[in-house]
């Protein structure tokens, strides 16, 4: 969403005139009255004509807590699909929803939570550690692909309205923040400025100097010391001087407590409030802002700072239209019956189908339904709606589980047996059993069956946020990869029937499935893939289409090889700087067709101001029409470096036997490396670019049977890019 000179010039006069207003309104309100507007439930001011709002509202993947709206999958899904077009699609959609529903609530005087056009998302954290519990809410533990991914579903929030926002999308939780949940009001992650710049920053940025992204989110935790609300590094150093950010900064609910609560760097309410102002905080999730007031009494913070926070506020509902005649607002027309409309079930269902991730098959699929006189359906997310959605969610007019997924598509051509199996965590469903009493049903449903699907993993009960999910292990985290409960024993009972076995895993993260990519057939990464999931996951297992997902998280063989939760390094974390062989890589997915890259070309043998094109051609030999990814990845040929980096790819759909051509630009930024002063430099010496489907890993190769093609460029000088 690229903007001329002249259009960016129209919208920053636009800007400047919302603040201008925005300054002029403020000037009118009395001390307390400012104070007020920064806390997130800001109240009315009727003498200047100044509604009620209430900022916080959610929209993860589709509008949440606040009655039915489009369920999307989940985050960690959307970044499966690796196709930016499809986010900012999913992304407008949802904002469209977001103003539907708002204009419906307005009309009838509500401006309760979850009601208003501030959105607190995307999630951009990196998903360093697979035992986070929140890891299913971000876009995965690449820096770049979550940049990407991030730009354009903040766009299609945002919206490209010349004059206002269509919804104000909000970047958090700024930043160094991965779990562990159950510390995480008193933690400190402590960073090398490296690893800062060359992990935990890079999507942030994206999302302030190219998405321009209205709102960011500071983090919980502290970071080297500073809490993350309140951090002069951070806010003030990094976020508003190096980048220029010029929107409003949110604290986490009820974070700036914590400052003298858990971290213990301020001696109570008063000076906690003070330290996140001072630093650049502007609006508070929670109440403790109404200390301001004694802050100012006692010259900790001047009213001049209390003004320029509830400029920026005021800005903001500004952009939003919300002081203009609503006749001026384009937005302000969206008609309610657009929500849930049978046009956003379509686009859930294309997203749903391009999330899910093949990660083995042995040629079992797609099934033949003409072939099938009985299939079994077994698991405890076979029928769980939970395992649909994620957390963060709206409420579906309708949900499709998998076991309805599959009874709806085969119809009455063939019976379905079906067995929960198991309790998703416990060792038994009815509570008076002796435990494992469903085994027998599993083993009887396969003996019928001419073929079984497993539905096992995980869901928002049991990963998740702290306080919100209802594990009992680790307050949303896990305490390792395995299979809750009993879910491998009755995998293994439905292997060891010599049925041959479909596994359907639901869950947000990496999970250690060693076990069932040794014996079972075929193995389908559903996520959680949104309230039609089930119909989408049926569809792939039938071969209405071909999957078409890749992975954004490295599938560990087991926790064991990771480092502490708690070490904040990324030294053998992710696929950018582990040295263990991964299960299943970062990138990596097949498909039911052969598509396959040729002629691949770089137009350049040197590293140059302007970067690397790189040229290629796509096929698709098979028979089915599919998605493919090409990934262009750049490695630095010296002693520590990380692996291979991805630095672009693009999702290309083809009918079989179609060729399209493809150019992708590498800029020069894609070789730098940041080194222990958080400079980004192009050292001299030698560099491989490698442009395949997947990661250029004997892993990725072995799995796959393609190989990336390697291309060397040579930079003769060392500079800062």
């Amino acid at each position: 969403m690229h903007k001329s000179m002249s259009e960016l010039a129209k919208n920053e006069a636009k800007i400047q005139e919302y603040k201008e207003r925005a300054k002029q309104l403020v000037s009118q309100m009395t001390l307390k009255e400012k104070v007020h507007q920064m806390v997130h439930a800001a109240p009315a001011i009727e003498r200047l004509n100044i509604p009620s709002y209430n900022w916080w509202n959610e929209a993860l993947h589709g509008v949440a807590r606040a009655g039915t709206a489009t369920v999307f999958p989940q985050a960690i899904g959307l970044a499966a699909t690796f196709d930016e077009d499809l986010l900012a699609e999913v992304a407008d959609a949802t904002a469209t929803e977001g103003r539907a529903k708002f204009h419906m609530q307005q009309e009838f005087g509500d401006t309760d939570i979850y009601k208003g056009l501030t959105f607190w998302a995307p999630n951009v954290n990196i998903f360093r550690d697979p035992r986070w519990g929140r890891g299913h809410e971000t876009y995965g533990e690449d820096p770049y692909l979550t940049a990407r991914l991030a730009v354009r579903f903040i766009q299609g929030l945002q919206g490209s309205d010349e004059n206002y926002m269509k919804a104000a999308a909000c970047a958090n939780h700024f930043a160094v923040h991965s779990g562990p949940e159950d510390i995480r009001h008193s933690f400190d992650a402590v960073v090398s400025t490296q690893d800062l710049y060359e992990t935990y920053l890079p999507a942030f940025q994206a999302c302030v100097q190219e998405a321009k992204v209205e709102a960011v989110m500071g983090a919980y935790n502290r970071t080297n010391g500073e809490p993350c609300c309140g951090s002069e590094l951070l806010l003030k150093k990094i976020l508003r001087g190096e980048w220029g950010f010029d929107g409003h900064v949110v604290s986490d609910c009820w974070a700036i407590r914590d400052f003298h609560e858990h971290h213990k760097v301020t001696s109570g309410p008063v000076e906690s409030v003070a330290l996140a102002v001072n630093q650049g905080c502007d609006l508070n999730c929670g109440s403790l802002f109404l200390h301001l007031l004694e802050a100012v009494k006692q010259g900790l913070v001047t009213e001049k700072q209390i003004d320029q926070a509830v400029i920026r506020l005021f800005t903001t509902r500004m952009k939003l239209g919300l002081f203009d005649e609503q006749e001026k607002v384009p937005y302000a027309s969206i008609p309610y019956s657009i929500v849930d409309s049978a046009e956003m079930q379509e686009l859930n269902r294309k997203t749903a189908r391009s999330s899910l991730v093949l990660l083995k098959n042995d040629g079992l699929l797609p099934l033949d339904k003409s072939k099938i006189k009985t299939i079994g359906v077994i698991g405890p997310n076979a029928d769980n709606r939970r395992a649909l959605v994620g957390n963060y969610e709206g409420t579906a007019s309708r949900y499709i589980t998998v076991k309805e997924g599959i009874q709806d598509y085969v119809g009455d051509d063939v019976r379905v047996f079906y067995s929960e199996g198991c309790h998703l965590y416990k060792n038994g469903i009815s509570g008076l059993s002796q435990g494992n009493d469903r085994i027998s049903e599993v083993k009887g449903v396969c003996k019928e069956s001419d073929v079984v699907v497993v539905c096992l993993g995980l869901d928002a009960g049991l990963e998740g946020e702290e306080g919100d999910t209802s594990n009992q292990f680790a307050s949303g985290d896990k305490r390792d990869l395995s299979l809750p409960g009993l879910q491998e024993d009755v995998l293994k009972a439905a292997y060891e029937s010599g049925k041959p076995v479909v596994l359907v895993v639901l869950a947000g993260s990496a999970l250690a499935l060693g076990w069932a990519h040794e014996h079972v057939s075929a193995i389908i990464q559903g996520w959680y893939p949104g309230a039609q999931g089930g119909r989408a996951i049926a569809e792939a297992i039938f071969g209405e289409f071909s999957p078409e997902g890749k992975l954004p998280i490295t599938f560990y063989r087991t926790s064991e090889e990771l480092p502490a939760f708690t070490d904040y390094s990324m030294k053998n974390r992710t696929y950018r700087y582990m040295t263990n062989e991964a299960l299943y890589p970062f990138g990596y997915g097949l498909s039911y067709t052969d598509i396959r890259i040729e002629q691949a070309k770089v137009d350049t043998t040197s590293i140059t101001d302007a970067g690397v094109r790189v040229t290629a051609a796509v096929r698709n030999n098979g028979s089915m029409a599919g998605g493919e990814v090409v990934q262009v990845y750049v490695k630095a040929e010296r002693e520590g470096t990380p692996n291979p980096q991805l630095k672009a790819f693009r999702k290309v759909r083809l009918q079989p036997g179609e060729v399209r051509e493809l150019t992708l630009h590498v800029p020069v930024e894609a070789f730098g490396l940041y080194d222990e002063e958080g400079k980004r430099k192009l050292y001299e010496g030698n560099y491989s670019v490698y442009v395949g489907t997947s990661q250029p890993d004997a892993r990725s190769r072995e799995l796959t049977g393609k190989a990336a093609e390697k291309f060397s460029l040579l930079s003769s000088v060392e500079r800062v890019v």
